[in-house]
């Protein structure tokens, strides 16, 4: 399968971070979300990302901007019509995903793959909302996306091979290291994550220790690059709570019950860097 246009649903940082990758490797994008600043928006942290580039000596001036001319900004979701290849990266909210991708079943021809970047709703459900299940996998990208080489790659029940091998094949062209999940929810990456997340939330909450102490114990005594407390905030906690919720939901196991914390900060809007508070102040 020839992939000339990519498209991407939603230009927040997981969004905007696909469409330059995509971009990079040399393919038109069409990037989208529910209002033209957003994607707008989205599109200036791309310009703002490749600026740093060309600063490093990584890229010269004439290559940002011919990556640039690449990415087109819209907020119809009928521009989608025109890709090849798509992949939705709206917000974990499962409802808002289910009604995006009956949309896009409706709008994109039969030939069109839809990936999403979900990182914990199983690919089966999100299939299952579209006539072409067998065309719909996910591809799972880790943030920052344009310097995270990892790609978590998942097969929903019905996931057609071919299907499969051209988004390995798309991983491949976007310079990124893929690793195949079956279709569990969280997955590899997040079903591993996201309980030392909560756990590290929990040692705060019955005061176990502050958070920087709790963090330098992790990159110190653990080697991690990054505390779990300051990834949280990172991720958003809003999204770290909707996967353990998953999590919870499809396990049914209360060791992926989400601390009461988490829920507290979330329902004060304490997200973590996007709103400038959540176990750190930004």
């Amino acid at each position: 399968m020839d992939i000339k246009t990519f498209g991407v649903i939603g230009s927040g940082q997981m969004g905007n971070g696909i469409a330059q990758v995509a971009a990079m490797s040399g393919l038109d994008v069409i990037m989208s979300d529910i209002s033209l600043d957003f994607a707008e928006k989205g599109l200036a942290t791309i310009s703002k990302n490749l600026d740093r580039n060309v600063s490093k000596g990584k890229m010269t001036e004439d290559e940002k901007n011919t990556i640039l001319t690449r990415v087109s900004v819209t907020s119809d979701l009928n521009d989608m019509s025109g890709v090849d290849f798509l992949v939705e990266a709206a917000v974990e909210r499962e409802d808002l995903k289910f009604q995006i991708f009956r949309d896009l079943d409706e709008i994109c021809p039969d030939h069109v793959i839809l990936s999403t970047n979900t990182s914990s709703i199983p690919i089966g459900r999100i299939g299952a909302q579209t006539k072409r299940p067998g065309k719909v996998i996910g591809m799972h990208f880790m943030n920052p996306v344009p310097v995270m080489k990892l790609c978590e790659v998942i097969r929903g029940l019905a996931t057609s091979d071919e299907t499969f091998k051209v988004t390995m094949d798309l991983c491949e062209k976007f310079n990124k290291t893929s690793a195949v999940s079956n279709d569990y929810p969280g997955f590899i990456a997040n079903r591993i994550l996201m309980p030392m997340i909560n756990e590290a939330i929990f040692c705060v909450f019955q005061n176990v220790g502050s958070p920087e102490d709790i963090d330098t114990v992790m990159k110190l005594g653990m080697n991690h690059p990054m505390g779990p407390l300051a990834l949280a905030d990172l991720i958003g906690l809003d999204t770290c709570l909707a996967i353990m919720e998953t999590l919870h939901d499809g396990f049914k196991d209360s060791k992926y019950r989400a601390c009461p914390l988490l829920r507290q900060y979330v329902e004060a809007g304490w997200l973590g860097r996007k709103s400038g508070r959540g176990f750190y102040k930004y």
